[in-house]
């Protein structure tokens, strides 16, 4: 058996060894336990750290990032450089978000729902060939398995009568837990989405209130524990019926 270093040790507790090597650390480590305790205890901080950041990976793009990648072609050096800060910014954002999510108090929360749903609109509503999760033809499913992972009974509202289509949905992760999003699409292949979460602060019910975001229109509102956000590069007039058609069906 070839001597079995500190690096083949890690190596094995990542799954990065081939399966030759990876039988000889085996053989090496049922013979030394003192060496499989340690490495148990990499795998276990491996599974820990997996666990709590994963759903990072999945989160959407902050806008800041998204308008650095549009100019990627013009300036590639600082593009490259802008994504590599954000990263470590949103890294240590996501460990201090660790620690203050439970005194963040309802209004803080609140104010960050139009800015959460533009940043996935801003992300998704671009997609050709994957724009979403489940599509339309199976929206009965769509709504039942987006209402069990939220928790909550959830409805896809109908613009037909606006001009838009539903397009389907996916699941997100959001500050609070799960996220939905729902997008329609119109005749001129405009977009909007239909962002919605759980209102974990118990935020009271409120009315419609506008933000424009990067240039996303975003109207949203509480009501009966959820969080949602209409959003879309549409007319603030425009948007602002869609809105109330939305709140019309889901708050009869």
């Amino acid at each position: 058996m070839n001597h079995i270093n500190e690096d083949d040790l890690h190596a094995y507790a990542d799954g990065l060894l081939p399966a030759d090597r990876r039988a000889e650390v085996e053989a090496w480590l049922a013979a030394h336990p003192e060496d499989a305790a340690r490495v148990q205890s990499w795998i276990a901080q491996n599974r820990a750290l997996h666990a709590v950041f994963d759903e990072v990976l999945n989160e959407p793009l902050p806008l800041e990032l998204v308008r650095a990648a549009s100019r990627r072609q013009a300036k590639p050096v600082r593009w490259y450089r802008a994504a590599a800060a954000l990263f470590v910014v949103a890294g240590v954002g996501f460990l201090g978000y660790g620690i203050g999510l439970r005194s963040a108090e309802a209004p803080a929360l609140f104010a960050t729902l139009p800015q959460a749903a533009a940043i996935a609109h801003v992300v998704y509503s671009p997609e050709q060939r994957h724009p979403v999760e489940v599509d339309a033809q199976h929206a009965d499913h769509l709504v039942a398995w987006l209402s069990k992972r939220l928790g909550h009974e959830l409805h896809a509202p109908d613009f037909k009568k606006q001009g838009f289509e539903l397009l389907g949905g996916r699941l997100l992760p959001g500050e609070t837990g799960p996220v939905a999003q729902f997008m329609y699409q119109d005749g001129l292949n405009r977009r909007i989405t239909l962002y919605v979460r759980r209102d974990e602060a118990k935020q009271a019910e409120t009315s419609f209130r506008h933000a424009r975001e990067d240039g996303v229109e975003v109207f949203y509102w509480v009501d009966r524990g959820l969080g949602y956000a209409l959003s879309g590069n549409v007319d603030q007039a425009e948007m602002g019926r869609l809105a109330d058609a939305a709140y019309r069906q889901i708050s009869p």
